[in-house]
């Protein structure tokens, strides 16, 4: 089970999302629903997966191993990771909306992350040299 999970099947596991709100190195007060799952979403495809040993297995995106691959390999495989890393989430219910384009070096990718508190538009480059 995944730390993240704050979401249960039945309305008596409900617990609010509730967070502190990150602005640079600065904590500025408390976030709740759309804005704290966007602030999650950030951190979760921010972060490299097995990385850092502080967070669990589930915690962040698998995107170093992409580095020097192939764009077709890339185009194909970088919207899972980025799934799968989000589902990771319950209040996440999916990505629609998914764009990659590439730039030299760098995959910019777009995407909708579908959320229970309603849609969040995000865009990343993504380095591969």
């Amino acid at each position: 089970m995944s730390v993240l999970k704050t979401y249960g099947a039945d309305t008596d596991s409900f617990h609010p999302s509730k967070t502190w709100k990150l602005s640079g190195n600065h904590l500025q007060g408390m976030i709740d629903g759309r804005e704290a799952v966007a602030q999650a979403v950030d951190l979760m495809l921010s972060t490299e997966r097995f990385y850092y040993d502080i967070f669990s297995f589930d915690y962040g995106v698998e995107l170093a191993d992409l580095i020097g691959k192939d764009r077709a390999f890339v185009k194909a495989d970088l919207q899972r990771r980025i799934e799968e890393a989000l589902a990771q989430d319950d209040r996440v219910t999916g990505i629609t909306d998914f764009n990659i384009e590439f730039d030299r070096e760098a995959a910019n990718v777009s995407f909708t992350v579908n959320t229970i508190f309603g849609d969040i538009f995000e865009e990343r480059g993504v380095e591969l040299g």
